[in-house]
């Protein structure tokens, strides 16, 4: 196996050293992106569109946010009727923390998908997730906003009886906020998948290829 040079522990701390002038000016350009996002401009959502609650109820759009100003939904890839997970959703949502911190800042998070409540309920059992998973069976919220079926996340906020779409991200945009993936690319190794420009020899599989249920390594 090809390895990086093995060095002293003062040769070690000038490299590092160096790498960290360059993650804190990345750091830096992420709170310049942050600054512009909180600036975009937003996107007036109809307070008509209803949704099922965990617990078999009917809420509206103000019900997503349950008091809350701000809300992070996690579009989730089950459709009525579909019997494979989304292993990407899955491990996702595996990520996601308590909301103490999140409730502190007046935002709340949900999981939201297009099969109803039945078939949700097994699903939530079965993983252990306690994070608020809603319905949109029978509405035209997420086709509105432009998804196809596929995964994302969207920002709304909350004006008094006013409801807005300030952010959605997808694909990559997601991959940066879970937590496993973040810890895997302080590694030697990273994720280990191709498309990472790794050292020869080093361990690498197709992207997500080795993404599993978790109750299923």
């Amino acid at each position: 196996m090809n390895r990086p040079q093995v060095v002293s522990p003062e040769e070690w701390q000038v490299a590092r050293d160096a790498l960290l002038v360059k993650e804190k000016e990345h750091t830096r350009a992420l709170d310049a992106l942050a600054a512009e996002r909180r600036r975009l401009p937003m996107v007036r959502l109809d307070p008509g569109y209803r949704f099922t609650a965990p617990d078999g109820a009917e809420v509206g759009l103000a019900g997503l946010f349950d008091g809350k100003r701000q809300l992070v939904v996690y579009h989730f890839m089950l459709r009525q009727g579909q019997d494979h997970l989304c292993e990407g959703c899955c491990s996702f949502t595996d990520n996601l923390a308590d909301q103490d911190h999140l409730n502190a800042r007046d935002t709340r998070l949900i999981l939201l998908c297009r099969a109803p409540q039945a078939e949700i309920a097994p699903v939530r059992e079965r993983m252990g997730w306690t994070v608020p998973w809603y319905s949109s069976h029978g509405s035209t919220f997420e086709d509105d906003l432009g998804l196809t079926g596929g995964f994302g996340l969207s920002v709304l906020l909350r004006d008094g009886d006013e409801f807005f779409r300030t952010y959605f991200t997808t694909s990559r945009g997601v991959d940066r906020l879970r937590m496993d993936f973040n810890l895997l690319d302080l590694t030697p190794y990273g994720r280990q998948e191709t498309w990472e420009d790794s050292p020869a020899g080093w361990p690498q599989d197709p992207a997500m290829s080795w993404l599993r249920l978790r109750d299923e390594y």
